[in-house]
């Protein structure tokens, strides 16, 4: 249980679901762990749950002031990085015909623009050799009703990856899109309060394996990706979708 030993992570996103989920797993492998939340409260909780090696640092990744906190508080603890998992994201449901300017606006802020720079301004920091993980989504790659936005918005993080990995190999550093299936979070639960159970039941039955992920499986597969074990990966996509059809 020592892949990070010594290493010093950031998780943005980290509040719940993934990546509180892999934050207590980096942590669990000898990471000192930088968690990025909206909500400070339970920023605060999760960080209380995992102990001293996470520090919890308020950041709402689609704000670029809140960006240059996050990163100057970094800079000043004298950490470099090691790893870095940009992770934060959102989605609602909205099909063709309902979708707002600032429903459109409000997705792609978070997802695309606040990972773009995320990792920017992390290049800095990012010690040589670092690895990157972008959270992605099986709905990028498929067409699930009522959620364009939102996997057009995981779509083009793919591409990202995909040219940051060339950009970034002259330092070592290795980029990577970790790929969920449906997983069982509050932010999934929370897109359909009233249909839940119902949701995550069709989905599961779509699934080879006919059920959906536990947080804590994609923490493992992330795992992977930010440690060593992986260390002639980058610049594509890791799948963990229990085998969806």
């Amino acid at each position: 249980m020592d892949q990070l030993k010594g290493k010093t992570a950031l998780v943005t996103g980290a509040s719940s679901g993934i990546g509180l989920a892999t934050a207590r797993r980096f942590v669990a492998e000898g990471a000192r762990v930088y968690l990025t939340g909206r909500r400070e409260a339970e920023l605060d909780s999760a960080a209380r749950d995992l102990g001293p090696s996470a520090v919890p640092v308020r950041t709402d990744v689609s704000e670029n002031a809140d960006l240059e906190q996050l990163f100057e508080r970094i800079k000043l603890d004298g950490q470099g990085l090691d790893v870095v998992f940009a992770n934060a994201g959102g989605g609602e449901f909205a099909a063709l015909d309902e979708l707002t300017p600032d429903g459109f606006d409000r997705i792609f802020a978070t997802n695309v623009r606040g990972t773009v720079f995320t990792v920017q301004k992390a290049l800095p920091l990012l010690n040589d050799s670092a690895s990157i993980v972008v959270t992605g989504s099986s709905s990028a790659h498929r067409g699930v009703p009522n959620f364009g936005a939102y996997s057009a918005s995981k779509a083009a993080l793919g591409q990202f990856v995909r040219v940051w990995a060339a950009e970034l190999s002259p330092r070592g550093i290795r980029i990577n899109t970790i790929v969920p299936g449906t997983t069982d979070t509050p932010g999934l639960r929370g897109l359909n309060p009233d249909g839940q159970d119902a949701m995550l039941q069709q989905t599961a039955d779509a699934t080879t394996l006919g059920r959906v992920a536990h947080p804590e499986e994609i923490a493992a597969a992330v795992l992977f990706l930010a440690s060593n074990e992986s260390s002639f990966v980058t610049g594509t996509e890791l799948t963990a979708d229990g085998g969806e059809r």
